[in-house]
């Protein structure tokens, strides 16, 4: 049953959340969402809730159907800040890379703005919590007649969780969509990203109109650009 709402929860990021997709965003999205909720719900379960046994359906679907559904919003908000911001600053991550970047240092800092983007709802929630709203889960307890402390301990740890499980997510998806659109050589490779239609159906073509790719000014090629580079170099010495 967890794996069937991790799979439902994939396939709400990769078909109908993300403006843009890539090859094989399901499964990118399911190992990043199932995988950081059934870690972090397992390792709550058994040190902070004290559930015997942890696995508990009873017990564990709910507190995991939590954390998937906030996982989820993360990871797509993450996605789709990679995505977006490959297909805006193209150019310059062209240039990073011609002169001698790596995959990690090219994709860095569209790695951390989609890291604060995604884990902003998360935090704006927990930062009102108690102060301004009390959630449902606390507010339940509470009228069903468990002590306050209780319903308060028990809510701090879900939020705990749900951030824990949050940031895990967020940060494996975006650094394999990352790694996804710039390859292991590395060449940035903006035409596997591919614009979603309104309808739910892919278009050809990062940055394109109507599904047909644009021309970009600038550097069209990165092979080109190095020969270039290294014709100048040849020429100055």
């Amino acid at each position: 049953m967890a794996g069937a709402l991790g799979g439902l929860a994939a396939m709400e990021v990769s078909r109908w959340r993300s403006k843009r997709t890539v090859k094989g965003l399901f499964w990118i999205a399911f190992f990043s969402i199932f995988g950081s909720a059934m870690l972090v719900g397992l390792v709550g379960a058994t040190f902070a809730m004290n559930f015997d046994p942890p696995l508990k359906a009873s017990l564990f679907i709910p507190v995991l159907g939590m954390v998937l559904s906030n996982s989820m919003v993360g990871v797509s908000l993450g996605i789709d800040s990679v995505l977006a911001s490959v297909d805006t600053r193209r150019d310059t991550l062209e240039n990073m890379l011609c002169f001698g970047a790596s995959r990690w240092e090219a994709v860095r800092p569209i790695a951390a703005e989609a890291a604060r983007t995604a884990m902003l709802p998360s935090i704006t929630s927990a930062s009102i919590t108690g102060l301004i709203a009390i959630p449902g889960m606390m507010s339940g307890q509470i009228l069903s007649g468990a002590k306050v402390m209780d319903a308060a301990r028990y809510q701090q740890v879900i939020l705990f969780l749900i951030m824990a499980s949050v940031a895990l997510g967020t940060a494996v998806s975006v650094i394999m969509v990352s790694f996804v659109v710039i390859d292991a050589q590395p060449k940035l490779r903006p035409e596997l990203i591919h614009l979603r239609a309104a309808g739910g159906n892919k278009s050809s073509g990062s940055g394109s109109t109507g599904g047909v790719a644009t021309p970009r000014s600038g550097l069209s090629s990165r092979t080109s650009t190095i020969v270039h580079l290294k014709k100048w170099k040849g020429g100055g010495a």
